[in-house]
């Protein structure tokens, strides 16, 4: 033997013992002229995971696949030629009866259209198990060619263990092999997967829909051919806020090899794959391995052309408390989606004038190019009612994600118009809540997005009046980019009160990434007062910074040391801020800063924890549930006579690691000093008599209302009142907009969608008696969600349908009353719930060719209505003011 040929086979015998080192398999191929017959079946399933047994659609397949080499190049690649033959194909039908047994299979007849194209072959680019390219007819069926590629993705593997990026039906995703004797293991990081952006979900992950995805396929070879594939993939989603109206989604796919191989056709011969493929008669065209998404076609969807035909004969409900009213707002935001600019501008000119309202709000969440067109022929900013232009721009503040093109129409609106004073101060909030939303989006650098910036930002380095920097400040807030920091800084710090207020207001709203050493600095020196004096709120929203984005003990221990030299009421209302910072954000150095303060003996005695003032400070839970955890929060600062400054009632929601505040209305009075004979704080200015009230809805700061300015003022609405509450927000809004597609690996696609609307009417009143001594204040929040969750199958064969509908309606109210005709002050809080109707309906709908089915389940309850007892103290109060009420 030449010494070549010896070194060659001892070099050849090296590289496999290295190869079975480390546990790889030899090189995968498939022999000339044997045709391989691999035998396939799949299994899909949805069903709701509330039913205590599963309960939805299933779909199964069977099916011969042939596979033959076509062709060979020196280097390994292979084209091989696969093709479907003889499938079958049956479905679990639903009883209609919520008692009734699951009825037998039942067979799916195929058209005879969908027989041939599911007989023509596709052809792959393999090279040891790694498909290169695929080919076959462009003009397929979407379906039929997406279940295609779900079987060439069986075909996707790697005979040695690692991680690397593949391509198949669910598109570009990372994969993790591992290998033992003849098995491969490949575990799908579906989370990972990169496909054709597609749908759209709400900024919010509160209103999101929970994913959790797994995939995992096992591989069987041997003697370097493959002999079998099982794939496993499941998915779990839900909405964010209710984990029980879930939907579980399980692909099973099978690929045995069918024993012995047969005879199969010749190779083709050819220079190149290009020249072998051009030879075939099927002349196939290159496509991607990543299935194509697909858009079902809804016949029984809502029309707004017929809607329009039969309008003096429809109703339009208008009140927001109503689920009946949601459900309907839904129902139009469907019918929009899908209309043309003409037929939107007819309905909102032909509407009743007290519709109008709803219809905006409808168009406005549609967020589709011909409802913003109407909307813009529709509403003229000189002619229109304040209140539906006030209507349209907080519906666009609250849209759950904004588009350019509806910032485009609020500037466009705005600009050069002489506009009352609320209508432009509620465009100028739209506007910083827009461009926030659109920034979370990564969509801050459109034209349209700078073009907002800059209108707050000239509109506030041109402001005069004190009011209008307010509004500039505030819709910064709403905004909160970073690069606004400064300048809010800067009017922190040297503005009159008014403004210091409105800009550490809108600072406490940026997350603590954002709450740098700067602008805790400047917050140090505003609380402790180095530059100049400050009112006294302002002092306490400094110090509310600092304690809520991670306070150094330092930080903790100088503001504690602070309230010595404070006003009874401030400092209890600031101790108590501080122990609430320190339980409530659980911050990694709470002990040490507790230990700390527990050793100063300028802090740890009596005569520092000896003021009491009736200011408080306080948050509980109101419900918990395995998803969500809604928190109330009350904040009372008094003033030395007993007199309210200021109140902030906060409903919270907490969900999944996110935060938002749901409701938070705030009271504050000012100038009472002055009417109670009280001396001013040394440097303090004298306010104006005022009270006022402003709130934040889903995040959003609203433009605040005056209740009263001045004595006159005052006199005149004590005298002339009506006695009926102010309405803060009135409307409905669009929480939850998510649409999702899922390609499964087997080539089938699901759909997610969610869409949940919220009626809103909350009102707020402040009565004031001079005669009688007594403060009263009132917010009621009447409200009704409506949610529709669902999910779609599409296959070739067969449409299925999984729907959970869920209804809520609710009222809480919260009314506060002082009496400070006594000594010490009186204060009575209550808050409580009515009865909470609920109910949910279970859907299933299935379509196979002209059969069709549709399977309900429900269930219906209340939850009964409730008083929380805020603490033992205030119980006692209330028993005590609410029976000489009586009397």
């Amino acid at each position: 033997m030449k010494p070549q040929a010896v070194w060659g086979c001892f070099s050849l015998l090296c590289f496999s013992l290295l190869r079975a080192a480390k546990g790889d398999l030899q090189l995968l191929s498939f022999q000339p002229r044997t045709l391989y017959q691999y035998q396939y079946t799949l299994d899909v399933q949805l069903h709701h995971t509330s039913m205590p047994s599963p309960w939805g659609a299933r779909l199964q397949a069977e099916t011969l696949i042939h596979l033959h080499r076509l062709w060979r190049d020196r280097a390994g690649e292979e084209l091989l030629q696969v093709q479907i033959h003889d499938l079958k194909v049956q479905h679990q039908p639903e009883e209609r009866s919520q008692n009734s047994t699951r009825g037998s299979p039942a067979e799916i007849a195929l058209s005879p259209e969908a027989q041939a194209e599911l007989q023509q072959p596709v052809f792959i680019s393999w090279n040891s198990g790694k498909v290169k390219a695929l080919y076959g007819n462009e003009a397929e069926n979407t379906l039929i060619s997406n279940l295609k590629r779900g079987i060439i993705s069986l075909f996707q593997l790697q005979p040695h263990a690692g991680t690397t990026v593949e391509e198949d039906a669910s598109g570009s995703c990372q994969v993790t092999y591992t290998v033992s004797n003849h098995s491969i293991t490949k575990t799908k990081d579906l989370l990972s997967c990169s496909k054709p952006k597609s749908g759209f979900t709400s900024l919010n992950k509160i209103f999101g829909v929970e994913w959790q995805p797994s995939s995992s396929s096992q591989y069987v070879v041997k003697d370097s051919l493959l002999q079998s594939v099982l794939a496993e993939e499941n998915h779990e989603v839900s909405p964010a806020l209710r984990s029980r109206s879930g939907i579980r989604i399980s692909s099973r796919q099978q690929l045995q090899l069918v024993s012995p191989a047969m005879p199969g056709p010749a190779e083709v011969s050819g220079q190149s794959l290009k020249d072998v493929l051009a030879s075939t008669e099927a002349r196939p065209q290159p496509l991607g391995m990543a299935s194509l998404p697909f858009r079902r076609v809804c016949t029984h969807c809502p029309s707004l052309r017929a809607f329009l035909k039969a309008l003096d004969r429809q109703r339009v409900q208008t009140d927001t408390s109503k689920v009946a009213t949601t459900w309907q707002f839904q129902r139009f935001i469907q019918m929009l989606r899908s209309a043309k600019k003409r037929d939107v501008l007819q309905l909102l000119r032909r509407a009743p004038e007290e519709t109008r309202p709803f219809l905006v709000e409808a168009a406005v969440a549609t967020q589709s190019v011909p409802s913003l067109a109407a909307l813009s022929d529709f509403l003229d900013f000189s002619k229109e009612p304040k209140s539906l232009l006030e209507t349209f721009l907080y519906a666009a503040a609250f849209s759950p994600r904004p588009s350019g093109e509806l910032l485009h129409l609020v500037l466009d609106k705005l600009e050069g118009k002489q506009l009352a004073p609320e209508i432009w101060e509620t465009g100028i909030v739209a506007v910083g809540s827009l461009v926030g939303k659109l920034c979370q989006q990564k969509l801050c650098g459109l034209q349209v997005v700078e073009r907002g910036v800059e209108t707050i930002l000239r509109g506030l380095r041109g402001a005069q009046e004190e009011p209008e920097v307010v509004i500039y400040l505030l819709a910064l807030g709403n905004a909160r980019l970073p690069e606004t920091i400064p300048t809010l800084l800067e009017h922190a710090e040297d503005g009159p009160t008014a403004v210091t207020a409105a800009a550490t207001s809108a600072l406490q709203r940026f997350p603590t990434a954002l709450i740098s050493s700067k602008v805790k600095r400047v917050m140090r020196r505003i609380f402790h007062q180095k530059r100049r004096s400050y009112d006294k709120t302002c002092r306490l929203a400094a110090a509310e910074i600092l304690l809520d984005n991670h306070p150094s003990p330092m930080d903790v221990i100088n503001i504690l040391l602070a309230t010595s030299e404070m006003e009874a009421e401030m400092a209890t209302f600031l101790l108590l801020k501080v122990q609430h910072s320190l339980r409530d954000h659980q911050h990694p150095l709470a002990k040490k800063i507790m230990k700390d303060i527990m050793a100063d003996p300028r802090i740890n005695n009596y005569n520092f924890f000896s003021k009491a003032g009736i200011s408080s400070s306080f948050s509980g839970p109101l419900t918990v549930t395995q998803d969500l955890t809604s928190t109330f929060g009350l904040d009372l600062l008094f003033l030395e006579g007993g007199f309210l400054r200021k109140s902030v009632s906060d409903f919270s929601l907490l969900s999944h690691g996110q935060r938002l505040h749901a409701a938070q209305v705030t009271f504050e009075a000012q100038g009472m000093e002055s009417m109670m004979a009280e001396n001013l704080s040394e440097g303090e200015e004298e306010p104006e008599l005022m009270a006022g009230m402003s709130a934040t809805f889903f995040d959003v700061q609203l433009r605040p209302i005056v209740l009263f300015q001045g004595y006159t003022d005052l006199m005149a609405k004590v005298l002339l009142s009506s006695g009926g509450p102010t309405s803060v927000v009135k409307g409905n809004l669009l929480l939850m907009d998510h649409h999702q597609v899922i390609p499964l690996q087997s080539g089938l696609q699901v759909t997610i969608k969610l869409q949940g609307g919220l009626g809103l009417d909350i009102s707020a009143d402040m009565d004031v008696s001079i005669w009688e001594q007594e403060l009263k204040t009132s917010v009621s929040a009447s409200g009704s969600l409506a949610m529709d969750f669902q999910a779609e199958l599409d296959s070739p064969f067969l449409q299925a349908t999984l729907r959970s509908q869920t209804e809520v309606e609710t009222s809480i109210h919260f009314d506060t009353k002082l009496r400070f005709s006594s000594s010490p002050v009186l204060m009575c809080l209550q808050l409580r719930e009515e009865q909470v109707p609920y109910r949910e309906v279970l859907t299933v709908s299935q379509s196979a060719g002209s059969q069709g089915s549709t399977a309900r389940r429900g269930r219906r309850g209340s939850v009964p209505g409730r008083e929380f007892a805020l603490h033992q103290t205030n119980s006692q109060v209330c028993n005590l003011l609410l029976t000489a009420e009586k009397e």
